[in-house]
């Protein structure tokens, strides 16, 4: 989402008169559509045709996916057949948040994921993450409300009041603008944690349904740069360093589940469960090569899932299948 650290966020929570009413308010309170959200993505990075509208600068990667003989995963998780096949070929997608695939890697911010697990019926599933532990608003209309108020004006102006107000007034924006202010640079793919953010459910039977949410993190242990570090690295050095890491160690990450309970929010993305909650490991991904362009025709679309799992009828998770497509529709197309 993020276009790298934009300056108005600093000043977002700014007061300002509250009588006044503004263009994002407008725009929450439209219903909001797939192609809505591709187009201000655009309009927030710039068009740049044959690329994704977002996450648009990024590194391909392949590897084995090996899930846990955890006792934990086979009572929440019983023959779900990701997770009872043994070894899985995976593909993955890392990558920096916004449409520009220029974008300086030494900016602090978003870094997302995509994952695709290869079934030997034919089956796929796939994960989508970011490293940030909860999204921008709790429905796509709160979401573009928040995208508006980035826009410039006619003159190229960002207006940072016009943003805190909107985040003022809407609650489910605060917490991801908080760590949008606290984040940092990430030092490397293999050091970063990713957030599902959405509920997904496993059903074993009428009366036995897994609710959870997922969570990658990096077995080499999560990494961020300072300022200064960062001001250190060349403007793209994500790919180098993964290399660097891979041919010294091994690079893979550990694939978890937090079990939600009856009260934990199935549908607001924007609302983080409680980390006392109960976690399950369903898994190691180990990288085994990184730095070509295999998934570069790949759509993570995080609702194409494998047998027994299925989505929640979160709306923002709903979004993301109309918008992927238009998304990779454009690109495949060169738009």
């Amino acid at each position: 989402m993020t276009t790298s650290r934009i300056t108005i966020l600093l000043s977002m929570f700014a007061v300002v008169a509250v009588n006044q009413q503004s263009f994002a308010q407008d725009s929450a309170k439209k219903p909001v559509q797939a192609n809505d959200l591709v187009e201000i993505f655009e309009k927030l990075g710039g068009k740049h045709p044959g690329f994704r509208k977002a996450h648009a600068r990024g590194l391909c990667a392949s590897g084995i996916f090996t899930p846990s003989t955890d006792q934990a995963m086979q009572e929440h998780f019983k023959s779900a057949s990701l997770l009872s096949n043994g070894e899985l070929p995976v593909s993955m997608r890392f990558s920096l948040g916004g449409a520009n695939p220029n974008a300086d890697e030494r900016a602090p911010g978003t870094r997302g994921m995509g994952m695709k697990i290869s079934l030997p019926d034919g089956s796929m599933h796939v994960f989508t993450g970011n490293n940030f532990p909860v999204f921008a608003g709790k429905d796509p209309e709160t979401f573009f409300g928040f995208l508006s108020t980035l826009l410039p004006d006619e003159d190229g102006v960002r207006d940072p009041k016009r943003t805190g107000k909107f985040i003022m007034e809407n609650p489910s924006v605060q917490a991801h603008a908080a760590w949008q202010q606290s984040a940092k640079t990430a030092a490397s793919y293999a050091n970063t944690e990713f957030f599902g953010l959405h509920t997904f459910f496993y059903n074993q039977g009428q009366a036995n349904e897994t609710k959870f949410r997922w969570h990658l993190t990096p077995d080499l242990g999560v990494q961020t740069l300072s300022k200064d570090e960062a001001a250190q690295k060349p403007e793209a050095f994500l790919a180098d360093t993964m290399k660097k890491q891979m041919a010294d160690s091994t690079v893979s990450f550990t694939l978890h589940a937090s079990i939600g309970q009856a009260e934990d929010s199935d549908i607001d993305p924007s609302s983080q469960w409680p980390s006392q909650r109960a976690k399950v490991s369903l898994g190691k991904i180990t990288l085994t090569s990184a730095g070509d362009d295999s998934c570069n025709n790949t759509n993570y679309d995080p609702n194409l899932l494998s047998k027994g799992f299925s989505p929640s009828a979160d709306p923002i998770l709903r979004m993301r299948s109309p918008a992927y497509a238009i998304s990779f529709g454009k690109r495949l197309s060169n738009q």
